[in-house]
């Protein structure tokens, strides 16, 4: 697929390489030597579309001035038939070239070719790759953290496939271990206070106190009465938990299907443990010597691991000492496995048992702390955690109405779920907002997310999808029909506002190159916005309706390209593009 700004770029490569052939054997240049440099798109455009400094790099190699071998390089650059229409020196020995009109028909040529594939490109040459996120412990209503985990999780997925990965979303539930137990005790007490009454059964201070867990109970209640009263403790909070589960992962599921979010698989923790795989992992890491016991627990030495990968990355011991790295416990005295070793275990069984290439998982910051523990445990498996699991690590959600802080929600008093979010504000605009920079904290508007002006991102770029289709519609029922691509005259796209619209649309492949380098789905939002007012500067400056007939053709097509890509963009972050507004 066409990434038309990488592809100018190695061109501009080899042009300048062949220059330097040509040259050196016409001896203006010396021979034997190696040419380099990057190829960039400057900010000011004035004195060309891109810069390369190849004779700059190459100077000390050549004993030259750079301005001498960037004029011998511009003088022998063969242009026919390239992307290029001119090639001149500027400043100590820039070499700037202009684009013809071929590179941009032949950027509209891809966009009408491709259709809603625009913009994929094979940099993941079908890696797999599992992107796991949200993964919110399934005790309670989702919250803000989730919403916005959910949407970085679902739109960097998108991105990698569109990257050409071959991605896989998964949810991990963790319906095992303590907070389970605690689930269950929560609900059990508030069971037992419904029928005993609420001073005869104390609730535990570090239970779950929201009224949630008062609904669960009370529908446990209503089904089975008071026959669980008198049975025993292990056996009650086995059923309430699984009672509770049943109810909460499909409201979990149902929640996110409405967000627009669907897993290729809810992955159980408890299947790990019953399994054996949790058990077998913790035997593999004692085996390779990196257990010891004490206090009648197993512990992992987490302390020696990645103390020794420090010292190899030429860390000095003392330095290491102050770092006080701690061990971690794997299985209790009481012979319970720990969180940290089902996690262990769980990722053990993407990157060995199921063969994914990497793993990927969205957390919040405040698990910054287990990033390194959870690679130098993979590393000491021989699965090379370092390289193979990468951790995106997103701050903090603060939700505003009118400058102010909000915390409840107007419908139900409480703290603001995800639900309760969706009840206020549409889909488009949460998942919008919260495509933000991962690691910075984001101060989501509540009232900015409803307005419909062009200070509302989300609403400035459907207006502009919108705004295309109805022009598209009222411009064929008088007859200016969409044209057949192969018929329009692209070279008649010649003004500023036209061309800088092209680059833009052009631009939408090398995004995703450098979204899924970085982990960075926020490009989107950044690019489509501009892309949108790229177009309302065209759409403003071009006159389309009474434009001369090829003019107006080759503006239509310009105006249905910029349509596709728009929409594109936004599937990609999974935002719907209207087509009236």
């Amino acid at each position: 697929m066409a990434n038309m700004i990488e592809s100018a770029r190695e061109k501009i490569n080899e042009i300048l390489n062949a220059a330097y052939l040509k040259a050196a054997e016409k001896g203006e240049l010396p021979q034997g030597a190696e040419l380099k440099g990057t190829v960039e798109i400057p900010k000011d455009t004035a004195n060309g579309d891109y810069a390369a400094n190849h004779a700059m790099t190459g100077a000390k190699a050549m004993h030259m001035a750079p301005r001498k071998i960037a004029e011998a390089l511009s003088a022998n650059a063969e242009l026919e038939g390239s992307w290029f229409s001119s090639v001149e020196v500027a400043g100590p020995g820039f070499i700037n070239f202009r684009l013809s009109d071929k590179w941009y028909e032949d950027v509209m040529a891809a966009i009408n070719a491709e259709g809603m594939n625009y913009g994929r490109i094979d940099e993941g040459k079908g890696k797999k790759v599992m992107v796991e996120f949200v993964s919110a412990n399934p005790t309670g209503p989702m919250h803000m953290g989730n919403a916005r985990g959910g949407v970085l999780g679902d739109a960097l997925a998108s991105i990698l496939d569109r990257a050409g990965y071959d991605v896989w979303r998964e949810f991990y539930v963790n319906d095992a271990g303590n907070q389970i137990e605690k689930f269950a005790t929560s609900i059990d007490v508030r069971y037992r206070q419904l029928i005993l009454g609420e001073d005869a059964v104390e609730f535990p201070e570090d239970g779950y106190h929201g009224d949630d867990i008062k609904e669960l109970a009370k529908m446990f209640y209503d089904k089975h009465g008071d026959d669980y009263l008198d049975r025993s403790v292990e056996e009650r909070h086995a059923e309430m938990a699984r009672f509770g589960l049943d109810r909460n992962i499909p409201k979990m599921q149902s929640d996110l299907r409405r967000y627009g979010i669907e897993y290729d698989q809810w992955f159980f923790e408890s299947e790990l443990h019953e399994s054996g795989y949790v058990k077998e992992t913790v035997d593999l890491l004692t085996e390779k010597g990196f257990t010891f016991e004490k206090d009648g627990a197993l512990w992992l030495h987490t302390s020696k691991i990645l103390g020794d990968k420090l010292l190899a990355a030429g860390k000095k011991p003392e330095d290491i000492e102050k770092l006080e790295l701690k061990d971690d416990v794997l299985r209790r005295a009481n012979g319970f496995y720990t969180y940290f070793a089902a996690d262990i275990a769980y990722h053990r069984n993407k990157l060995e048992k199921r063969g994914f290439d990497k793993a990927i998982n969205v957390w919040g910051a405040d698990h910054h702390g287990h990033v390194a523990r959870l690679k130098g445990a993979l590393d000491a498996l021989g699965l090379d955690g370092e390289h193979r699991l990468d951790i995106v690590l997103m701050q903090l959600v603060k939700l505003t109405r009118n400058g102010e802080i909000v915390r409840m929600s107007k419908r139900t008093g409480k703290a603001i779920s995800l639900t309760d979010l969706l009840d206020e504000i549409p889909v488009d605009a949460a998942r919008y907002f919260f495509n933000s920079r991962p690691e910075s904290p984001v101060e989501f508007d509540l009232e900015l997310a409803i307005r419909q002006d062009s200070e509302n991102p989300v609403y400035y770029v459907q207006y502009a999808h919108a705004r295309i289709c109805t022009m598209l519609a009222a411009l064929a029922e008088e007859g200016h029909k969409l044209p057949e691509f192969k018929d329009v005259n692209i070279a008649l796209l010649n003004t500023e506002p036209e061309r800088e619209l092209i680059k833009q649309l052009a631009a939408l492949p090398e995004e995703i190159r450098l979204s899924s380098r970085d982990y960075d789905p926020s490009r989107i939002n950044k690019y489509v916005t501009e892309l949108a007012s790229r177009f309302h500067k065209f759409y403003s400056a071009c006159r389309i309706k009474d434009a001369e007939e090829g003019v107006l053709e080759a503006r239509l097509a310009l105006a249905e390209c910029t349509r596709k890509v728009i929409e594109v963009s936004l599937s990609i972050i999974g935002v719907t593009a209207p087509e009236k507004m």
